[in-house]
């Protein structure tokens, strides 16, 4: 899961938005972008953090940003060149990118200003190839979609309902993505799944609805006023809210509304089931049964033992499984603020995981699950498939489905999952969505 971090250790799991425009070298957030970019490749964290707004500078330390860009040589190979600044508006927001060329790979700078001038926007992505997942094997003819928009709130997130043509009292599936700021299709490079699973699913006789998540539309001002980050305003209100407004759409059966969760969409799905109550039955794919803190540590060490990465320093994993053993003294005298918290999340969202029990929550609901996981994920590992296993076997409204060949993206593949997998074009097998289909029309 994890894909929300700000640094290179996963940066696999950092999400895409998709840049097309060139930006006039006149306009000054050029210079801000370059000028924060040679802070950071210089490893100067204090006059780069000077450069963020106030309510950045909360969520990335000094220490993050002096560090970054070492960490990326370690894992990307050899800073060896950069490329001219570009911009483009989302969502009326300038974004402003620049694409950078390491020994082993090429990611994605990533920068946005507040009007004062003032960093609100900081990743570091790999680069989108602009190529839409292979469609030979759907029949566009046979599917429709419509375009819409989920209110949660006072956000609204544009997105997309896929069903066969003409369909009619249709059983329907609200995807839920992982974390960070994800759009409708889940796009990683030339990977898109969510796409994948709507044109597979549709062509199964089954409705899908996918949304451009709140951090992908919103950005910075994902937050209602007043709030602290939490799991609720990053996820789950806003799955609640697509749950509520599907079952007003006239091609759809409202007692026949799935949930299928991804990576944190699967965590959170139990309790998107305990908000939304009604739904017919929820999907995990690749959910994590651990906590996510105790996650980090085993990625970074996976990572660390790949041929072909240089790993991460002893003394930065040691610093990891420091922040990470402070994260379990939250809400106690033992924790300590002045030891930065991982992935730059603030206190109050680590506070909200501790506080949620995926597999107590799961284990109170009565409604039909079905538990998928690859087998060759790295991310969220076979170890927590046998935990919800372990906790969950006795019941009988759960199923269980793992796949010897696929990663965390559900892409096939042999042998050891890399990062480096990600950016290569594999589409989610067919088998896939037999399976989920199978278990809907079940229900």
């Amino acid at each position: 899961m994890n894909d929300r971090l700000f640094s290179f250790i996963i940066i696999s799991l950092l999400l895409l938005l998709p840049f097309t425009s060139f930006a006039q070298q006149t306009d000054p957030n050029i210079q801000r972008s370059q000028q924060f970019f040679e802070y950071v490749q210089a490893g100067k964290g204090d006059s780069a953090h000077a450069m963020l707004s106030s309510n950045i500078k909360q969520q990335v330390t000094v220490e993050l940003l002096s560090n970054i860009f070492t960490q990326l040589q370690q894992q990307a190979g050899k800073f060896q060149g950069q490329g001219a600044w570009k911009s483009t508006k989302v969502e009326n927001v300038v974004i402003y990118y620049s694409d950078l060329t390491f020994e082993n790979t090429s990611l994605r700078f990533i920068t946005s200003f507040d009007s004062d001038g003032m960093a609100n926007t900081f990743r570091i992505t790999p680069i989108p190839t602009g190529a839409a997942s292979d469609e030979g094997s759907y029949d566009k003819e046979k599917l429709e979609e419509k375009d819409m928009q989920i209110v949660s709130g006072d956000f609204k997130l544009p997105a997309t309902l896929t069903m066969p043509r003409g369909g009619t009292n249709l059983p329907v599936v609200i995807l839920v993505h992982g974390s960070g700021p994800n759009n409708r299709n889940e796009s990683v490079g030339k990977n898109h799944p969510f796409q994948d699973l709507a044109f597979g699913l549709a062509m199964r006789g089954v409705a899908v609805i996918r949304y451009d998540k709140r951090t992908y539309v919103y950005g910075q001002k994902w937050l209602p006023a007043g709030h602290e980050a939490n799991i609720d305003d990053e996820t789950v209100d806003d799955a609640v809210a697509a749950v509520d407004m599907i079952k007003t759409l006239p091609q759809i059966n409202a007692k026949q509304v799935f949930v299928v969760g991804h990576s944190l969409g699967a965590m959170l799905a139990p309790r998107i089931a305990e908000r939304a109550k009604s739904l017919a039955g929820i999907v995990m794919i690749a959910g994590n049964a651990r906590p996510l803190e105790d996650l980090l540590v085993e990625q970074v060490t996976y990572i660390n033992q790949l041929t072909d990465f240089s790993g991460m320093p002893n003394s930065q994993i040691e610093e990891l499984k420091k922040q990470v053993a402070n994260i379990k003294k939250i809400g106690t005298s033992d924790f300590d603020e002045s030891i930065s918290l991982p992935l730059g999340l603030p206190k109050a969202y680590w506070l909200s995981c501790k506080n949620y029990s995926q597999l107590k929550t799961a284990s109170n609901l009565q409604l039909p699950m079905l538990i998928m996981q690859g087998e060759r994920d790295y991310q969220v590992t076979m170890k927590d498939f046998e935990l919800w296993q372990k906790v969950l076997l006795n019941k009988k409204n759960v199923q269980f489905k793992s796949y010897p060949k696929l990663n965390h993206l559900l892409q096939e593949g042999v042998g050891q999952s890399t990062p480096f997998e990600y950016n290569e074009y594999r589409a989610v097998p067919n088998y896939v969505m037999d399976d989920i289909a199978t278990f809907i029309k079940k229900n």
